[in-house]
C-alpha cells in the first residue's frame, strides 16, 4: 500500500530543512487535544531519535490530564506557566513545525511570533482551508488526524525501522482520539494499515485506550450523568440533540481541562440521531460560550458551524464559539437544528 504524501522534491526538500535546522519550535493550537499532543510529541521523538539536540513542542496552555502520560509531555513548554521560555523557543527557532492548526490565529497569543517568524515553517494538518505560510505545506482534509499525517511522513523520510514506542504510541493515541477510538472518520484501509505498522513497535492499544478514556474522575462520571439526565434536549423529529454546561455546572462537579472530552458523542447513541451539540460556558470569559458538533453519516456539521457559530471542521465533527449569553446561544442552537433539519 502507498501512503506517500510528499513528490521526491518535497521529500528532499524537508529533509533538507531538518538537516539544517539547529533548533526546532513544535506549536500546536490552544486547548490541545490527544492528536495535538500526540503529533507534536511523535513529531518531537522522532526528530530527537534523527539526531536533532533542540526540539521544543510550546503549547498555548493546559491540555487534558488524561493525555499527561505520554512519552514527552514533561518536556512540553505551555505559553500560559514559562511564557518567556517558550517565546525564546519560538523567536530562535530557524525551523517551525505547525501542527493540527490551520490557522495561526489557534495558537492564541503565540499567534504574531509565529506569523513574524523568519524560520522556515512546515504546516502539517488535516483541517479544511489553511492559511499558513509555508515553505512546505502537507494539508490533507482527508486524513483522519494529524497523526495520520506525522506517521506517514516519517514513513516517506525512511524513519520507520528506527521508530521506537516514544514515537509510535503518542501517534497511535492522537488518531484514536481524533476518530473516537476509530468508530468515525475511520474506513480508509491506509489507517489500518498504519495501526498494523505501529503494533510491530510493540505499542499496547489496549492500555493507550484505557490510559485516555478509562482515567477520569469520579466526578466526571457523575458530571456525565448529569448532563445526560437534566440538560439534554432532544429533538427526535429533527434526529438532533443538544446540552448545556455552565460555569455553575462545572463549579459543582469540580471540572477539570478535559472532563467536557467525548460528552458531546453520547447523544449520537440515541437510535435515530444525527447531529449532537455542545454548549459549554468559557470558565473565564463572561458570554463566551465554546460549541461542539458532531454528526453521523452525511449530515453536515461544519456547515452548521460556519453559519452559526463562528467555526467549522469536518463533515462530522466540528467546533465554533458564541460571544452571547447561553440562553441566547440556546435560541440559536434551535434556530440551526429546525433549519439544517435532517
Amino acid at each position: 500500500m502507498n501512503i506517500n504524501l510528499l513528490t521526491e522534491v518535497e521529500v528532499e526538500s524537508l529533509n533538507r530543512l531538518i538537516d539544517e535546522a539547529n533548533h526546532i519550535a513544535i506549536h500546536t493550537h490552544r486547548s490541545p487535544d490527544g492528536d495535538a499532543i500526540g503529533s507534536t510529541l511523535g513529531m518531537a521523538n522522532y526528530l530527537k531519535q534523527r539526531g536533532k539536540e533542540d526540539v521544543k513542542v510550546i503549547v498555548p496552555d493546559m491540555f487534558p490530564n488524561f493525555l499527561q502520560w505520554l512519552p514527552g509531555t514533561m518536556d512540553i513548554l505551555r505559553h500560559d506557566k514559562k511564557k518567556e521560555e517558550a517565546e525564546a523557543a519560538t523567536r530562535n527557532a530557524d525551523l517551525l513545525l505547525c501542527l493540527d492548526f490551520n490557522d495561526a490565529s489557534r495558537t492564541a497569543e503565540l499567534e504574531p511570533l509565529i506569523t513574524e517568524s523568519t524560520a522556515h515553517k512546515v504546516l502539517i494538518d488535516h483541517h479544511l482551508n489553511p492559511t499558513v505560510d509555508a515553505d512546505i505545506s502537507v494539508s490533507h482534509p482527508e486524513a483522519c488526524s494529524t497523526c495520520e499525517l506525522v506517521f506517514r511522513l516519517i514513513w516517506q523520510l525512511g524513519g520507520f525501522e528506527e521508530m521506537d514506542k516514544d514515537v509510535a504510541v503518542p501517534i497511535y493515541c492522537g488518531m484514536m482520539t481524533d476518530t473516537g477510538g476509530f468508530t468515525y472518520n475511520s474506513n480508509r484501509p491506509e489507517i489500518f494499515f498504519i495501526i498494523s505498522q505501529l503494533l510491530t513497535k510493540g505499542i499496547n492499544k489496549d492500555k493507550i485506550y484505557r490510559n485516555v478514556f478509562n482515567n477520569y474522575s469520579l466526578w466526571r462520571l457523575r458530571l456525565m450523568g448529569y448532563v445526560m439526565y437534566t440538560k439534554l434536549n432532544v429533538f427526535a423529529e429533527y434526529h438532533a440533540a443538544y446540552f448545556t454546561l455552565t460555569r455553575r455546572d462545572m463549579k459543582h462537579f469540580h471540572f477539570m481541562k478535559g472532563d467536557a472530552e467525548g460528552l458531546v458523542n453520547m447523544p449520537l447513541q440515541i437510535k435515530g440521531m444525527k447531529l449532537s451539540i455542545s454548549l459549554r460556558e468559557d470558565t473565564e470569559k463572561p458570554d463566551t460560550i465554546w460549541v461542539s458538533l458532531r454528526s453521523v453519516d452525511d449530515f453536515p456539521c461544519n456547515k452548521m458551524a460556519e453559519k452559526y457559530f463562528n467555526g467549522g471542521g469536518h463533515l462530522n465533527a466540528s467546533g465554533g464559539h458564541l460571544n452571547c449569553t447561553m440562553d441566547e446561544a440556546e435560541m440559536l442552537v434551535n434556530k440551526a437544528i429546525r433549519e439544517f433539519r435532517w
